[in-house]
């Protein structure tokens, strides 16, 4: 039974490293929900996060073959339940003078910032999990959701170990 699995990637930052590692998925047909590269506390490293959906055997099959990349370091599935997953969301709403105010309110439910008004709409920055970005959403779409656009997840291990320091132990 397929499932979603999160990857954190620690990778040398040198270029074409993400394109080795994305083709790797897609060369095996897996359909990457979320993908999100940057460089992590030590310059020379960057952290892949990817989501994607496959079977525990087709995936396992995936980390052997990211695990032989000369570019990768360390490969790690991320439980959810001892992890942080959060991805950031910019919507724009419909808000005029009529329903601006109701708008604002379910912002301030939410936690979320307007980063922008205009007479006609806002736009609204969040960050969270997922079932709270839904949940954002779904409240926010009575007054017209007119566009959203959303980075990759980013996820790190609960707890003071880093992956970077189990580097150091090899």
């Amino acid at each position: 039974m397929s499932h979603t699995h999160t990857l954190s990637v620690l990778v040398e930052n040198k270029p074409g490293v993400l394109t080795r590692v994305s083709a790797l998925f897609t060369r095996r047909g897996f359909n990457i929900h979320s993908l999100a590269v940057g460089p992590t506390e030590r310059e020379d490293i960057s952290r892949i996060t990817v989501i994607a959906e496959a079977d525990g055997l087709a995936m396992e099959q995936v980390v052997k073959q990211l695990n032989k990349l000369v570019n990768v370091l360390k490969i790690v599935e991320l439980d959810p339940a001892t992890s942080v997953e959060r991805e950031l969301y910019l919507i724009k709403v419909r808000a005029d003078d009529s329903n601006r105010t109701a708008v604002l309110q379910i912002v301030d439910l939410f936690r979320a910032h307007v980063v922008d008004v205009a007479p006609t709409s806002v736009v609204i920055e969040t960050i969270g999990s997922e079932s709270k970005i839904r949940a954002l959403l779904t409240a926010l779409q009575p007054y017209g959701v007119k566009e959203i656009v959303q980075s990759g997840t980013v996820a790190i291990t609960r707890g003071p170990r880093s992956m970077t320091d189990q580097l150091k132990e090899k």
